[in-house]
């Protein structure tokens, strides 16, 4: 058995993560559609901020801003290791406050639409 080189080890890195970020995707398009659905049963208005990063997965804006998938993803990851467990009860607030933070990071990446020239 030969073994791989670095120029396939690299690739196959490369295509793990990408993987895993396409997942990661599909996975919060449905909790975006989710938590818009979720704000008009409950018949409130949903804040600016919360629809426009519920608006970037949807409308699937990251395909065509580079390094902004990666981001959220990380923001994913941290969101998860320091809120608390999600129950019943509070799943709306965490997945509210997660799509929050969404935005924030975008914002701060310059990946919220914003032209600052």
């Amino acid at each position: 058995m030969r073994r791989r080189t670095p120029e396939e080890r690299y690739k196959d890195n490369v295509r793990k993560q990408q993987r895993k970020l396409e997942e990661f995707a599909e996975h919060e398009i449905d909790w975006a559609g989710d938590l818009m659905y979720w704000y008009s049963l409950k018949k409130i208005e949903m804040p600016d901020d919360e629809y426009r990063a519920c608006a970037f997965f949807l409308n699937k804006e990251y395909v065509n801003k580079p390094g902004s998938l990666t981001l959220l993803y990380e923001m994913n990851l941290r969101c998860h290791k320091e809120l608390p467990h999600v129950t019943k009860e509070n799943a709306f607030d965490i997945l509210c406050f997660q799509f929050k933070m969404y935005a924030k990071v975008l914002q701060t990446g310059g990946y919220d639409g914003q032209t600052n020239w």
